[in-house]
């Protein structure tokens, strides 16, 4: 008998999704998306204080690369996606602390080079803020001037790196005074991208201000001339200017101690005048002494994983016992802003943790001025894709 062919049964139709469910498949796939190359690949940041400029300014907009020095594992995986700290507009944590994991890092194709501008989270807590885990403190973006074993010295705000000046970025700032006969206002010093700043997360910085002396015998003052914080180009520029009678670099004075420099326990330093310190390298072993507490104390202390330490200005025990050397167990870093007079940098708060590093600043691709001369002027346009060097 020939074979009876049976036409298979059709499968039954999808049923079509609605309008709302497609929505919310497309937002999903792209928080998750986002999330990934966020953690993965590379991130966005603004700049929001002036201690990079003029390399970085206030209102840049940058990429930065996670792949240059490897991804970290997230420590804090309960965290609501793309946020840091906080919810969005609110006060709210973005995470929770229930979960902790050990953290690694990805393989990299370079690593922190001196010279590198880099990205980190804070390493000490900042004042009034919750001790947040390392990979959810607050992210502070800085010039690498010291990499793990380098020897470093600021010598009359020369930078030296195993005895060799390092070489000073272009667009590096520091404080000048300029003696003038004439008086200058902020449209001026506008002109010449000289901005006093008052909305720094890190405080007021002012970029200008008169200077006045005052008379004895008059009992009046007068104007001698202006604090520019300024870059090595524009002060070239009023040199050109027939009122300016004078200009001096303003420099901290070798062996004063300047309140709150790190190390200064121990040591006279100042903003201009810094070490020679040796960056703590991995396996590298020191002595326990009231020096070297003071520049490596917080380190055992806070970053090593180490437990039940007391620290003293002249000792250090762990678990009950006092111990008289100390073999570091990662690599650390010294980070400096461009702008060496208006920057809270290693100077001030010690060396960056190996896994405290987030990635490299790679490019520009926007930048907003928050108080331009004309609503034309907010975009700064010769920064658009800039690469950061």
């Amino acid at each position: 008998m020939p074979e009876i062919q049976t036409k298979p049964a059709s499968k039954p139709a999808k049923p079509k999704k609605s309008f709302v469910r497609e929505w919310f498949d497309s937002i999903l796939f792209a928080v998750v998306a986002a999330t990934l190359i966020r953690w993965l690949f590379m991130e966005p940041f603004m700049i929001p204080t002036p201690s990079m400029e003029n390399s970085l300014m206030v209102g840049d907009f940058l990429f930065v690369s996670k792949l240059h020095y490897g991804t970290r594992t997230p420590r804090t995986p309960l965290q609501v996606p793309l946020t840091h700290q906080k919810i969005w507009g609110t006060n709210i944590p973005s995470y929770s602390t229930a979960i902790q994991l050990p953290a690694f890092r990805l393989p990299g194709f370079t690593h922190v080079k001196n010279g590198d501008v880099v990205v980190f989270n804070y390493p000490p807590p900042k004042a009034g803020e919750p001790d947040y885990p390392v990979d959810l403190r607050t992210n502070f973006i800085k010039r690498c001037i010291g990499i793990p074993g380098d020897k470093i010295e600021v010598r009359q705000q020369q930078v030296l790196v195993n005895g060799k000046p390092m070489p000073v970025p272009p667009g590096a700032e520091t404080n000048y005074f300029v003696r003038t006969t004439e008086v200058l206002d902020e449209r001026f010093f506008r002109k010449l991208d000289i901005v006093n700043d008052f909305k720094s997360p890190e405080g007021p910085f002012i970029n200008w201000q008169p200077l006045e002396q005052y008379n004895d015998s008059t009992k009046t003052s007068a104007l001698v001339g202006y604090s520019v914080n300024t870059t090595a180009d524009i002060i070239a520029k009023f040199k050109t200017f027939d009122w300016v009678k004078g200009i001096e670099r303003m420099k901290d004075q070798p062996g004063e101690l300047m309140p709150g420099i790190y190390g200064g326990s121990a040591y006279p330093w100042n903003r201009d005048n810094y070490g020679p310190l040796v960056v703590p390298k991995k396996g590298m072993t020191i002595p326990i002494n009231k020096q070297t507490i003071a520049l490596y104390g917080m380190i055992i202390d806070r970053y090593e994983g180490n437990e039940n330490v007391e620290l003293t200005p002249e000792t250090v025990k762990m678990a009950g016992q006092p111990i008289s050397s100390y073999t570091f167990k990662q690599d650390y870093y010294f980070m400096m802003g461009d702008n060496r007079h208006n920057s809270e940098d290693s100077r001030f708060w010690g060396f960056v943790p190996e896994d405290h590093i987030v990635g490299k600043a790679v490019l520009v691709w926007m930048s907003i001025d928050a108080n331009p001369a004309s609503f034309w002027q907010k975009i700064r346009w010769n920064r658009i894709f800039k690469i950061i060097e």
